[in-house]
């Protein structure tokens, strides 16, 4: 069985109607997976850190109904192969997102674009790319930063300081395998990642797919996030944005989602959802769509719907 097909019971994994194997600008292949119908209002959502494209399945199974809905495996996880030396950066995660973009939506239409953690820090990365400009209708940002992770982390219970900075950045960054699913590790995952509120279905769900995450992008894109300062990203960042953040965050805790939004040039105001720790839209799915859904209502049109996808094979995407 592969890391994939463990990660969610396979019965409500929902099925794209196409599957695309998109290269991005330094040859890198990243899945792709399209759901719903292809005329219908668009959605791109691009997941966190040691997730997949399984993050998004209650928003998947939701949206799909009546929205076309474009998710994908960022480089290294789910079924994006690991990139080379050097092939993990900002700037990777900026070129993925606009190969995606180009990929699955024709020239001039418009999504509503989504992102949690690392996926939000994508949308960061991009906000200045002419595929964004061209293709981004309103953002949705899901607890996310632009910098500071590791000094403002609350994962390791220590006064902040020079100290906890540096332990924070070493845990992002640790080689040692998460091993396998148990209780344990559950209650491990939980702490660090979902709040009080979490229901232990939503523990377990969180739990495999973080496992099935390879060690190699895991430790990679940890190096990356202990680095990370997207502050000025922030301000090109033009479209309508609206931000959701769990109060009991501890890896991206509500200080960053207040920096975020306050630095927003259209900010669409910040959601704090009390009770509720970083996994939000696995965590608060309900939440997360109706703001998906209200986003498409108010700044998505019909016009140019449809999608640049169908007319291509996946070997032809580039």
């Amino acid at each position: 069985m592969s890391r994939l097909t463990q990660t969610a019971d396979s019965a409500s994994v929902p099925v794209p109607v196409r599957e695309l194997s998109v290269v991005s600008a330094d040859g890198a292949r990243v899945h792709v997976e399209l759901h719903g119908p292809e005329d219908a209002p668009a959605v791109v959502l691009a997941h966190g850190w040691t997730c997949n494209t399984r993050f998004w399945d209650a928003q998947v199974r939701d949206l799909a109904v009546d929205h076309r809905v474009v998710v994908y495996d960022q480089r290294g996880h789910g079924r994006s192969p690991e990139a080379g030396p050097g092939g993990y950066s900002t700037r990777a995660l900026a070129d993925d997102l606009e190969a995606v973009l180009k990929a699955t939506l024709e020239p001039g239409r418009k999504a509503v674009l989504g992102g949690h953690s690392m996926g939000g820090m994508t949308l960061m990365a991009a906000a200045g790319r002419a595929a964004v400009r061209e293709h981004g209708a309103a953002v949705l940002l899901c607890s996310t930063g632009s910098s500071r992770l590791t000094a403002e982390s609350l994962v390791l219970p220590l006064r902040a300081g020079a100290l906890r900075t540096r332990l924070t950045a070493a845990v992002l960054g640790a080689r040692a395998p998460l091993g396998p699913v148990n209780a344990v590790s559950k209650v491990i995952l939980k702490y660090a990642t979902m709040g009080r509120g979490s229901a232990p279905e939503r523990v377990d769900t969180c739990a495999r797919i973080v496992h099935a995450c390879p060690r190699g992008a895991r430790v990679a894109w940890g190096h990356v996030l202990a680095e990370l300062d997207l502050e000025a990203r922030v301000r090109e960042l033009r479209l309508p944005t609206a931000v959701i953040a769990g109060t009991e965050d501890r890896l991206t805790p509500p200080v960053h989602a207040r920096a975020v939004e306050a630095a927003l040039p259209h900010s669409l105001g910040l959601t704090e959802l009390a009770g509720m720790g970083h996994m939000t839209p696995v965590e608060a799915p309900e939440v997360v769509t109706a703001k998906l859904r209200e986003l498409v209502a108010s700044y998505v049109t019909l016009e140019g719907a449809g999608s640049a996808a169908e007319a291509v094979s996946e070997e032809e995407v580039a």
